[in-house]
This record gives structure tokens, sequence and C-alpha cells, in this order.
């Protein structure tokens, strides 16, 4: 038998990244892991459901430019416990809604990075 366990982002800044995912997604580093010289930096990050799955965002000290997502449409998603039109509102308010579809009820955000992670209502 397999469960989730985790899913990664690279990503170029790790402080503006931990800072983005802490205000917009109430997300905290859970544990973290580094390279002996300093060449990468890996931080779990949990939700405060207290859920087992965790996002894993790796710095990698030698990458001096913005990372190449391609057209693929991969994306995170993530269901919001509570006031979703407030959790809505304070994303309009940071600037990072980069797509919405009123007709499903459903919206994106774009990291710093510029991932997309798809905001649900609960259900």
């Amino acid at each position: 038998m397999t469960a989730f366990y985790h899913f990664n982002f690279n990503v170029l800044d790790l402080e503006r990244s931990l800072a983005f995912y802490r205000e917009a997604l109430s997300l905290s580093p859970v544990r973290e892991k580094e390279a002996g010289d300093g060449s990468f930096k890996l931080v779990f990050l949990g939700d405060e459901a207290g859920s087992p799955f965790q996002l894993e965002l790796t710095w990698l000290r030698e990458m001096d430019r913005p990372y190449e997502l391609g057209d693929n449409e991969s994306h995170l998603c993530m269901r919001v416990a509570g006031d979703y039109d407030a959790v809505r509102a304070e994303h309009r308010s940071m600037g990072c809604i980069c797509y919405e579809n009123h007709d499903m009820g459903l919206y994106f955000i774009n990291d710093p990075d510029d991932y997309w992670i798809e905001i649900l209502p609960e259900r």
C-alpha cells in the first residue's frame, strides 16, 4: 500500500517563498535538511490541520535564474477550512490571484516562482 507523503517545488529565494506560504496558506516548516557543503536546503511545510502531506521547498545554491516551468498545467490544490471569501479577499490583496473560474467556484494563486496553487472551498 502507498500513501501520499510530499510534493516538491524548487524555489529561487527560499526566505521569500517561506514568507509567501506562511502568509498566503498558513503553511509552516515542520522539518529541514541542509547539505553539509551548503549546496542545497530542503524545507518541508505542513498545514494547520496536521495532515501528513507536506510541501517540500528545495533551494539550490547554484541556481542563479528563475526556474523554467514550461507549458504543463501541474499544480498543487488546497481546500479552505473556514471563510473562503475572506481567504480569497486576502489573496486578492496580496496580488497573487492569477486565475479565477467563477462558474466552477475556484481560483488559483501563484507563488514567487510562478507555481500555481488551486484554492477550493471546504466541501
